[in-house]
């Protein structure tokens, strides 16, 4: 059974409960975490995961949930050295919020797998903010950029809009052009006649440094 973005989310928000707490959360602080109305769309959500063999529920426990399988999560730093390896500078920030000033020059360079990424990235930037959270991209995660102008309706991209940048799901029609949050907590922006306005890059993937 195939996971949507926001059920993969759950299930590394449980585990990351779990691996931190020592317990899993209750249905109603996945519904706060998650800006869901009530617990029935977390129950929904855990219903499909329960379906697809990843948890198991018990019922009439408010924590009664347990890992049949942890979720893939995204490598953790720092990865070994190899020959092959793409050298990848840090340039700085981008929000998963309201946009925030580009904050440019490299504050380090990761090693990375030329396979852990697609299409590869030219350069990592450090996620500030939880806007995109239900794609799965957290505050302090490490997203590699593909360095390009041209960006399709529906990608995930990093734009630049009065010399600030944001990474935004990219919506264009009706004339307009939308940058959509996957965090029912913001709102859209939409980019308006006169702004200054440029798509950066693609979103290719993230890393997780360690805490």
């Amino acid at each position: 059974m195939s996971l949507t973005d926001t059920q993969r989310a759950i299930h590394a928000f449980i585990a990351d409960r779990i691996e931190a707490e020592g317990v899993p959360p209750s249905q109603s602080e996945i519904a706060r975490a998650f800006g869901f109305s009530g617990v029935r769309a977390a129950q929904y959500h855990l219903e499909a995961l329960e379906a697809a063999g990843v948890v198991e529920r018990t019922p009439g426990r408010a924590r009664g949930l347990r890992l049949l399988q942890f979720p893939d999560t995204p490598r953790q730093l720092p990865l070994p050295a190899d020959d092959d390896a793409l050298r990848l500078p840090v340039l700085g920030q981008v929000a998963a919020g309201v946009p925030i000033g580009a904050d440019i020059g490299s504050e380090q360079v990761v090693l990375m797998d030329r396979t852990f990424f697609s299409p590869a990235p030219d350069y990592l930037l450090r996620v500030k903010g939880d806007s995109m959270r239900d794609e799965g991209i957290f505050d302090g995660d490490l997203i590699g950029v593909h360095r390009t102008s041209d960006a399709r309706n529906g990608q995930i991209v990093i734009a630049r809009i009065d010399d600030e940048i944001t990474v935004k799901l990219l919506k264009i029609g009706q004339g307009r052009i939308r940058l959509l949050p996957r965090n029912p907590d913001y709102s859209p922006i939409e980019v308006q006649p006169g702004q200054d306005f440029a798509i950066e890059g693609l979103y290719c993937g993230l890393v997780r440094p360690n805490p």
